[in-house]
């Protein structure tokens, strides 16, 4: 036995649980892996982060608590050695709204609750009181966009182009980045979840309300703009969803929160999107580098479309002026792929 797997029957031992039965459930795209453990009728979900990972468990912890504190549903934990990178969490089951719209289930009402959720969490997260309360939380601003957005730059603009950036070409690419951002940021903030798609959502079907969608792999939330989850909502990486779906929940959101300007969402809602889709991009250009796998490299296509289209946005005119001056249309996504003939 390994030392990392006596730590882990250690903990499990003392949190009661020496004897359940486990069962692995996988890693995501971090070092991260999951066992789901069963004792008798009890179920727990066992997250195994070693290393540099440990460092997650407590801001997942703590975004959970204030999840749970507006009336939405965060896994409550069961036992937690920080330390070791260990966490005992309640188990949500398997019915992610991911694996339900695979299976064919009507996806209207998924994306309804999902909607649902962020006008609940925007409505009652206090900011000032979450930073108080939980010290630390990132938060999402022009300076850390533009940091994480420059990975276009930096491994995808090369992928394309078959060599590196140029300095000066790098510098106009980040004041293009720079004179768009305002417009992202201006809108209210609130708790940003980052990753709010649908293999993070599950559903709670004997919760009432909003509390029927479970929230998973809130660690990396922060302080940021509201348009930036109803964003990775509608114009997800991983699967196509319908223009019917994203008008109508875009409208269902504003509806439910009419103080909001309308023409200052609409531009954060563009430039939000160019910057993930743009991140996504460069990290998907890495594992193409790196070989990585077919299902993670099957993004690229959508992804590149989704920029593309924010690009006609006129809040995002400086970034499409570069695109436009250093890229081909098509985003040379073949080349990346390596499928050039």
């Amino acid at each position: 036995m390994s030392e990392r797997d006596q730590t882990i029957t250690a903990f499990l031992a003392a949190a009661g649980w020496g004897a359940a039965a486990r069962r692995p459930m996988g890693a995501d795209w971090s070092s991260r892996r999951y066992e789901r453990l069963a004792r008798g009728v009890d179920r727990a979900i066992l997250m195994d982060a070693p290393g540099e990972a440990a460092a997650q468990v407590p801001p997942f912890v703590r975004i959970c608590a204030l999840l749970r504190g507006v009336g939405l549903s965060a896994p409550l934990p069961y036992a937690e050695q920080a330390e070791d990178g260990l966490l005992l969490l309640e188990d949500y089951g398997d019915d992610s709204f991911a694996a339900l719209l695979q299976r064919g289930d009507d996806p209207w009402p998924l994306y309804r609750l999902a909607t649902d959720v962020l006008v609940r969490l925007h409505d009652r997260f206090d900011t000032a009181a979450a930073m108080a309360a939980a010290p630390g939380l990132p938060r999402y601003d022009a300076a850390l966009f533009r940091d994480q957005v420059m990975l276009f730059a930096d491994a995808y603009v090369p992928a394309a182009r078959g060599r590196a950036l140029e300095r000066t070409a790098r510098a106009a690419l980040a004041a293009a980045w720079d004179a768009v951002l305002p417009a992202g940021l201006a809108v209210p903030d609130s708790l940003l979840l980052r990753d709010y798609h649908p293999g993070n959502l599950m559903l709670l079907p004997e919760r009432p309300g909003v509390e029927a969608c479970g929230l998973l792999d809130v660690q990396d939330a922060g302080i940021g703009p509201i348009a930036y989850d109803l964003l990775s909502l509608l114009e997800d990486a991983r699967r196509d969803v319908a223009p019917e779906i994203q008008a109508a929940m875009l409208e269902r959101y504003r509806a439910a929160r009419p103080a909001v300007d309308a023409t200052a969402f609409a531009a954060s809602y563009a430039v939000m999107g160019a910057v993930r889709h743009a991140r996504i991009l460069g990290r998907v250009a890495q594992l193409a580098a790196g070989g990585g796998s077919a299902r993670q490299l099957a993004f690229l296509p959508r992804v590149w479309g989704q920029f593309a289209a924010k690009l006609d946005s006129p809040a995002l005119a400086p970034v499409a002026a570069w695109v436009a001056d250093h890229l081909p249309a098509d985003g040379a996504v073949v080349r990346i792929l390596g499928r050039e003939e």
